[in-house]
């Protein structure tokens, strides 16, 4: 009796207030899929991808010429065509260096300070970034050789947080680094990130397009792509997804080859790049031997001078690019001699125009419109969505945000 007129004359307690949960701000994860030719997503496997697309945004991506995987991936972040950005290969000289090359390991500033990338751009202006791989995401940019023993380059801008690429580290290792950023506090977690699959392309090129290896492959990355969007989502990270391709594929074999030496007399070339197309120099005083040789009509190739290429390549006036270039028909490639064992299984680096070579392109998430089919555009496009969504004033380039005002819920 005593207990009942005592919570009649007492104050009730104030219901409990629900505890705040901080909102996160939106994250932009740009996400390159390597070799996903833009059909793979119609193949019944990726059943995560074909669903972002479904609900977001989607359409055929053209790579840039050569559509190959360094000159693409430099293009996506930079927002320049190879022939502005001095990625011009996935091998290539310099006149100002005559004894380097540069391969797909190099490092040295050198080479790609022509071009500065998204996340370059995104520190200088205070945005902190994070690159999951990425080529050229491990290089100093704008930095330059020191020549020194623990330090051989100095200067230059980094990724506040980007990883070594090495084949060894598996997909879900990697959606676990990215996943283990975004549980840091607020200061030191990235506003822009970067992560890259490269089983696609391997499986692509070692056993075709069409091949069921290939569409495991595609199944394999599409379920990872689901690990990272379910652990965005027990982190109650909302996320801008942006996840591309630098390029397709298309079938090769080895009764589709040409060898280079029954085109023109080896005395008179010297040969840097072969496949899909073929980039090669004169000899000293060869060059009329070799052009009366080379530039004459082939069988299932075109030779032309730099200068001559298509327009649409927008390519060719980079003193990187060699003075000769060899363009193979879609299908066929290009080898350096008679006795260079013929490949077969896939390969890339064709015209950019043609379907097979067209990429992935699907973007999700609360920037985005759902269920927005975009036309056909070129993938210099890409960085100044990029930029939008990151909040990074963008280099000038050679793309433009207009492919996607329509895609987007609050064009700017």
């Amino acid at each position: 009796m005593i207990a009942t007129l005592l919570a009649l004359l007492l104050p009730s307690a104030a219901p409990a207030k629900p505890k705040r949960v901080a909102v996160r701000p939106t994250v932009t994860i740009l996400v390159s899929i390597d070799g996903f030719r833009s059909d793979y997503l119609q193949r019944g496997v990726s059943p995560t991808l074909s669903a972002l697309a479904r609900t977001g945004v989607t359409g055929p991506m053209r790579p840039s010429y050569p559509s190959l995987t360094f000159p693409n991936h430099w293009t996506l972040v930079t927002g320049r065509r190879p022939d502005r950005n001095g990625i011009v290969g996935n091998l290539m000289e310099d006149p100002r260096r005559p004894n380097e090359l540069f391969t797909m390991a190099s490092e040295d500033p050198f080479w790609w300070n022509e071009a500065e990338p998204i996340w370059a751009s995104a520190e200088k202006q205070g945005i902190r970034t994070a690159t999951m791989f990425w080529p050229g995401s491990n290089v100093s940019w704008g930095g330059h050789k020191a020549n020194r023993y623990h330090t051989p380059f100095e200067g230059g801008v980094r990724p506040s947080d980007w990883q070594q690429f090495s084949g060894y580290v598996t997909d879900e290792q990697r959606v676990n680094a990215v996943l283990d950023w975004l549980r840091r506090p607020a200061a030191i977690r990235p506003k822009l990130v970067t992560l890259y699959f490269d089983e696609v392309d391997a499986a692509g090129h070692e056993y075709g397009p069409d091949d069921p290896r290939t569409t495991a492959a595609v199944h394999d990355v599409d379920t990872a792509i689901a690990k990272l969007r379910a652990g965005l989502a027990a982190l109650g990270q909302p996320a801008n997804l942006v996840i591309v391709a630098d390029h397709g594929m298309a079938p090769i074999s080895a009764d589709r080859s040409i060898p280079l030496d029954q085109l023109a007399n080896p005395a008179d070339y010297r040969i840097l790049e072969t496949g899909a197309y073929a980039s090669l120099a004169a000899v000293p005083g060869h060059e009329a031997a070799l052009e009366a040789a080379l530039l004459k009509p082939h069988d299932h190739v075109r030779c032309m001078r730099k200068a001559d290429l298509p327009p649409a390549f927008h390519y060719g006036s980079n003193p990187r690019v060699p003075p000769y270039q060899c363009l193979a028909d879609l299908g066929w490639t290009i080898r350096k001699t008679t006795a260079e064992r013929p490949r077969t299984g896939g390969n890339h680096g064709y015209d950019p125009r043609a379907p097979e070579m067209t990429a992935l392109f699907v973007a999700n998430g609360p920037a985005f419109r759902p269920g927005t089919k975009v036309a056909a555009f070129d993938n210099v496009d890409i960085y100044p969505l990029i930029a939008r969504l990151a909040g990074v004033k963008a280099n000038p380039g050679d793309g433009t945000i207009a492919t996607f005002s329509h895609a987007l819920k609050q064009p700017r």
